[in-house]
């Protein structure tokens, strides 16, 4: 066996592999006295099949099998040996006609070459790194935040403003007299203080189990996510959606707060853990700060991820790769299809070769020690929101192991740690301009 390597350009190449009787001969030799040994053939014994009835009926499939392996196996050790850098996989060339009974045989594969480019981080110009500042308001929030998620629901004869009213919705036709066929119907929960304005919370002030509120639903909440949940529907369902709503109210509760004691902070972070509602405060700071790290940290990666793709000049052999992408399709396609396919999905293509250099080039490595290490943090966070602060270490591994073992998680976590990889190092690299703000204002420059 044979292969040699013709570089058309820069991103693409034939490889020629030639492929002679001596590379397949005892091979197949072999497998055809095995099918002898085991044939069972009429008016012959087992095992004294003449070879030539043998070669007849299975010679040409086995030759070809065994080719094709010697083919397969050739083809990636050439590009393990020659270290080359391929996008997709090599493509063969058709051939009209293989004469299988000769004794030499050549194939060609076309390949696409990942491209030579450079990436230097310390060019990078013209990005901002936010730290958001934790004022005394945003603490206070979420301490209120805190009282009522460990509150006492308790029912109420009539709503007030602070009052949560559950109940049945269902759409209105336009002149809002009678109920719409085949509209909107859905069990809901409305917070009277989420609704906008204050015409809509009046509606509600005052009413009593069985009572019926009009509500129509341009303007009815600041977030449209809100809207959803009270219709039941997504948020694309609801953009833009002007209707009249029927709300006949069957319950009618509020939150009760807890004190701000020590038997609400041994509910949140485990017994003894925080001894005074300073420290508490001065807890939830330290926290909140840490949450808003990893949301400045993301706009900084996403940031850098644009300029990345806006300055780094990357070509891609285009042509070999619709084929490609035409090749692998699910289902078949067209020329015209290939070529969409590959517009789409270009950008990420770059990127994760950009990605790619940026890992070699700093020695960025995930390892399953990595994996496994972010994913107990993440159990450890998740049980203390549920009041587990002081879970152990080797019960928190226990689970991770369990997690990890779940092919989808371990890709996400894997997916997380590379994030996190990358911020880290981009934080070092990047220059930029270091701006405090709060956190709306954060909020509202990201939004820009």
């Amino acid at each position: 066996m044979q292969a040699t390597r013709e570089n058309k350009d820069a991103l693409n190449a034939v490889l020629n592999v030639n492929i002679v009787a001596d590379d397949y001969k005892a091979s197949v030799d072999k497998i055809l006295k095995d099918y002898r040994k085991n044939a069972n053939v009429p008016g012959f014994r087992k095992g004294l099949v003449p070879m030539g009835m043998i070669k007849k009926q299975y010679g040409k499939a086995v030759l070809i099998d065994e080719v094709n392996k010697i083919l397969q196996e050739s083809v990636n050790k050439y590009i393990q040996d020659e270290k080359l850098d391929i996008l997709g996989n090599p493509l063969p060339i058709a051939q009209d006609n293989i004469d299988w009974n000769g004794d030499e045989f050549n194939f060609q594969f076309e390949l696409g070459l990942a491209p030579e480019f450079s990436v230097n981080l310390e060019e990078l110009k013209g990005l901002n790194s936010y730290k958001v500042i934790v004022d005394d308001e945003l603490v206070q929030k979420q301490v209120e935040d805190f009282a009522s998620r460990f509150g006492n629901v308790v029912g109420l004869d009539e709503a007030t403003e602070e009052a949560n009213v559950a109940g049945s919705v269902v759409e209105l036709d336009e002149d809002g007299s009678t109920v719409k066929e085949d509209g909107i119907s859905a069990q809901a929960t409305v917070s009277i203080s989420d609704l906008k304005g204050k015409r809509n919370p009046n509606k509600f002030v005052g009413a009593k189990v069985g009572d019926v509120i009009i509500l129509k639903t341009k303007s009815l909440f600041e977030e449209e996510a809100k809207l959803a949940n009270l219709l039941g529907k997504t948020v694309e369902e609801v953009k833009d959606l002007e209707t009249q709503v029927q709300f006949t109210i069957s319950e009618i509760s509020k939150v009760e707060k807890h004190e701000i004691n020590q038997d609400l902070f041994d509910k949140i972070y485990g017994a003894g853990t925080i001894d005074s509602e300073d420290a508490f405060r001065s807890r939830i700071k330290d926290d909140a700060e840490k949450v808003y790290i990893g949301e400045t940290d993301r706009h900084f990666l996403n940031q850098v991820t644009d300029k990345l793709l806006e300055e780094t000049k990357v070509e891609l052999p285009e042509e070999f790769l619709t084929k490609w992408l035409k090749s692998v399709a699910e289902n078949p396609i067209t020329d015209e299809q290939a070529v969409a396919e590959f517009e789409k999905s270009k950008k990420g293509i770059i990127y994760q070769l950009i990605e790619g250099k940026v890992f070699s080039e700093n020695n960025l490595q995930i390892t399953l020690d990595d994996v496994k290490g972010s994913a107990i943090t993440m159990i450890k966070a998740q049980m203390a929101q549920f009041g587990q602060a002081s879970m152990d270490d080797k019960e928190a591994e226990d689970i991770a192991m369990r997690v990890l073992q779940n092919q989808e998680e371990y890709t996400r976590i894997s997916e997380q740690v590379k994030m996190e990889k990358l911020s880290a190092l981009y934080k070092e690299k990047v220059s930029a301009e270091a701006k405090e703000l709060s956190f709306d204002k954060f909020v509202a420059e990201i939004s820009k």
